[in-house]
């Protein structure tokens, strides 16, 4: 009993034990709101049409713009919606091709509408796409039923005989559903939250510890010094870390499209933005720095688009998105593992980010008084220490 009072007395235990009750706290507010009414926004999703039958198939167009649930547009060739795609503008084509009402009218041939669906996404993209694709091909068979019933009874044929022919049109129309951009496997699949989820734990733990250092060195090191001692130590850490992770991935036989020093140089690139922000929130708030290092962790889960697609989320966590780096870190993760439109304005987002991180972190070093050096001052605890950063 003795000792279970001694470990209470500790203000380490009692943070201990606080940060875990704040984990549970943060997590359940941000996810619960983030993901509450997930499955009604699927109007925010888009596909494209790629239209090239200017009879049952621009009929058919118009219907699907009336009646899908998701935004509905068109592209003038395959080429261009493609790019749509690679830029995750849309997330499906539906392309109905020049000899469409000719197949579905043939009584020896189908008609095949044909999906594209770009699997550059989180997991849940697919399923939607191909329910939708479903739905459209039923809408389609509808429309071939409706047209070939018409005609029959325009010609005289008695009303069992044109039954007869709805029931074989009915069958008229199938859906060609192709995927691009690949992803294989569920392991594969989680990749990009695992990494980013990694490196942003791994950031704040990090700098946590490098924040105790310095408290600890403050009284025989000057300001600018530790300042300087961070970027030495920070830049160094993430190239270490990025190797070892990239490395990883690729020795368990992850799906790596662009190759090891692609990966490399771009996880790099948002491990360091992750250590820096991490820091920083924790020189310029301090204590209140690390909470909000917590909530931040939690908020950039749920807003990087790493599990659900982000034009499901609410307004409030789409534009946050917008702001933090997870967001960008997994849509070059996703374009470097598995295809798309390319990283330069992604990890231009990113280099912006550090930037203004880092004139922060000046910033606040240059607005605090230095403390008087002593140079032999023992190193001591952090609670026993007059903290400067």
């Amino acid at each position: 009993m003795n000792t279970i009072k001694a470990f209470l007395k500790m203000k380490t235990t009692i943070i201990g034990i606080a940060t875990a009750l704040l984990f549970q706290l943060i997590f359940s507010i941000v996810w619960m709101t983030g993901f509450e009414g997930v499955s009604d926004r699927i109007d925010k999703l888009s596909i494209a049409i790629v239209n090239e039958d200017a009879q049952s198939g621009t009929i058919i167009a118009k219907q699907l713009s009336a009646k899908l649930p998701v935004k509905v547009q068109t592209a003038a060739d395959m080429v261009s919606a493609r790019e749509l795609m690679d830029d995750r503008s849309i997330q499906m084509i539906v392309h109905i091709p020049a000899n469409f009402t000719a197949l579905a009218a043939s009584p020896d041939g189908k008609a095949a509408i044909q999906y594209v669906v770009n699997e550059s996404n989180p997991s849940t993209i697919k399923s939607i796409m191909t329910s939708i694709a479903s739905q459209i091909t039923a809408a389609a068979n509808k429309q071939a039923i409706a047209a070939g019933t018409r005609a029959a009874l325009s010609q005289g044929m008695p009303a069992e005989q044109a039954a007869a022919i709805s029931d074989i049109l009915s069958e008229r129309v199938v859906s060609d559903i192709q995927s691009v951009n690949r992803v294989n496997g569920t392991n594969n699949q989680m990749v990009p939250m695992m990494m980013v989820l990694a490196s942003l734990v791994g950031a704040m733990i990090m700098a946590q510890n490098l924040e105790v250092s310095a408290a600890a060195i403050s009284s025989r090191t000057g300001r600018w010094q530790r300042l300087a001692a961070r970027f030495a130590i920070t830049i160094p850490a993430a190239i270490v870390v990025s190797l070892f992770g990239t490395s990883l991935v690729m020795l368990l036989g992850g799906q790596v499209g662009q190759g090891f020093w692609a990966l490399l140089g771009f996880q790099t690139l948002f491990v360091l933005t992750f250590m820096l922000v991490a820091q920083t929130l924790l020189m310029l708030l301090e204590t209140a720095g690390m909470l909000l290092n917590i909530v931040l962790l939690s908020m950039q889960l749920v807003s990087s688009g790493a599990m659900t697609p982000r034009e499901l989320l609410p307004d409030f966590y789409l534009h946050l998105g917008n702001l933090l780096p997870a967001t960008y870190a997994v849509e070059g993760l996703m374009n470097l593992l598995f295809g798309g439109s390319g990283i330069g304005s992604i990890a231009g987002q990113l280099l912006v980010i550090a930037a203004v991180m880092t004139l922060v972190m000046i910033g606040v070093t240059a607005l605090r008084r230095a403390a008087a050096l002593d140079p032999n001052a023992a190193v001591q605890p952090l609670s026993n220490t007059v903290r400067e950063s």
